[in-house]
């Protein structure tokens, strides 16, 4: 099996990128389409929530992929602070503007959600506060790749907002177990217990778990088709604005 570090190499990531991309982009095009289908035009109102409790198929999944998506783009950062492979930093790069609409996403369903819940549409909860300051963090890092001429340093900086920014990436994810209070409830179906049902706690029933986990497959698939495609972009900008520098220099 060849070694993963391979693909450090701009043009071999490309042609795998170009080869794969096709087979996930349908793959999350049907698992997408059949798990929202099922979950909104096949599954019952919740007895307490109505009609409202299938916004899950949305926010979820979009919340659990604007954390993981940090994370993703932490550990490809410090790959590029340690062994400076390009394509691991150009990958951060491009997930990062697959996250700012994550985030976007799972904050303005979740005021939706909430507003029939809560009687509001925001609150200066722990996890919701964080959440958005982590939504802040992918602007600036956004921001800072723009601001910045030179790509090694703008690669350099970013990865560092990268590092800091995992704290808040962290506590969206475990604010409500850090802090016991608050409006946002605790974890209902990333949680062992909440599938396999051998816990006390309030978990989602499988009539609405089974189409969400289509869903969050979904997202899934779908992040890693952008990734690709925004990837092998921003690798053919990066040897454009060589070509371009070499022909004038000559």
């Amino acid at each position: 099996m060849a070694s993963i570090w391979e693909y450090a190499n701009p043009v071999k990531f490309s042609k795998t990128a170009s080869a794969v991309l096709p087979w996930v982009t349908v793959l999350a095009a049907v698992t997408l389409a059949t798990g929202l289908v099922w979950g909104f035009f096949f599954t019952p109102d919740d007895f307490r929530q109505g009609s409202t409790v299938k916004i899950i198929y949305i926010h979820v999944p979009a919340a659990m992929m604007a954390i993981n998506i940090w994370a993703m783009m932490l550990v490809t950062s410090l790959i590029w602070l340690i062994r400076r492979h390009h394509v691991s930093v150009l990958a951060a790069k491009g997930a990062a503007s697959v996250g700012v609409v994550m985030t976007l996403i799972a904050l303005i369903t979740g005021a939706v959600w909430g507003q029939p819940m809560w009687g509001t549409w925001w609150v200066w909860d722990p996890r919701l506060t964080s959440f958005l300051i982590l939504f802040l963090f992918y602007l600036g890092y956004l921001a800072l790749w723009e601001a910045i001429d030179d790509p090694d340093t703008a690669a350099d900086l970013t990865s560092v907002l990268c590092i800091v920014g995992s704290v808040f990436a962290i506590l969206s994810r475990y604010a409500v177990n850090f802090w016991n209070q608050g409006l946002h409830q605790g974890a209902s179906v990333m949680r062992a217990g909440a599938v396999t049902g051998t816990d006390t706690e309030e978990k989602v029933s499988n009539v609405f778990f089974y189409p969400l986990l289509l869903c969050m497959i979904g997202f899934v698939l779908l992040f890693v088709a952008l990734v690709f495609l925004r990837t092998r972009t921003e690798i053919h900008k990066r040897r454009t604005s060589a070509l371009l520098a070499r022909e004038r220099l000559s």
